[in-house]
């Protein structure tokens, strides 16, 4: 199957819902994600197959050169085939195309392998404080 990946992509919020429910592991809720993404959002990336959600990543960013990858997730069936790694592919061009200058991701340790070596981020030194 063939997947496609859009840069700021039209995207229903029940789809994105239930993606996102399923790969963060919480209820299904009644996010309006259209709003939030337009409000919010550089850009985000959906990848589709037939015409389905199968992946989604959001950039958020600070209005000047730093943009910010959040929600990195991929539908269970479109898993391990290089689906994210396309995903953040196409947000990398798509925050350049925009005049970005840096590209940041947080995430869990488990997610080094991911975001290091199939991504192509490097380490660098940060804080965070749990709000």
């Amino acid at each position: 199957m063939t997947i496609t990946y859009e840069w700021r992509g039209d995207i229903e919020n029940a789809a994105l819902e239930a993606l996102h429910a399923e790969g963060f592991g919480h209820p299904v809720g009644h996010t309006d994600w259209r709003g939030r993404l337009h409000r919010h959002s550089l850009g985000w990336v959906c990848a589709r197959e037939n015409g389905l959600l199968a992946g989604f990543v959001n950039v958020a960013w600070d209005g000047g050169v730093h943009a910010f990858v959040l929600d990195t997730v991929v539908a269970p069936g479109s898993r391990s085939r290089g689906v994210g790694a396309g995903l953040v592919a196409a947000a990398v061009e798509g925050s350049r195309a925009a005049g970005c200058e840096w590209l940041h991701v947080d995430f869990e340790e488990h997610l080094r392998p991911f975001y290091f070596d199939a991504c192509g981020f490097r380490g660098t030194a940060a804080g965070l404080i749990a709000l």
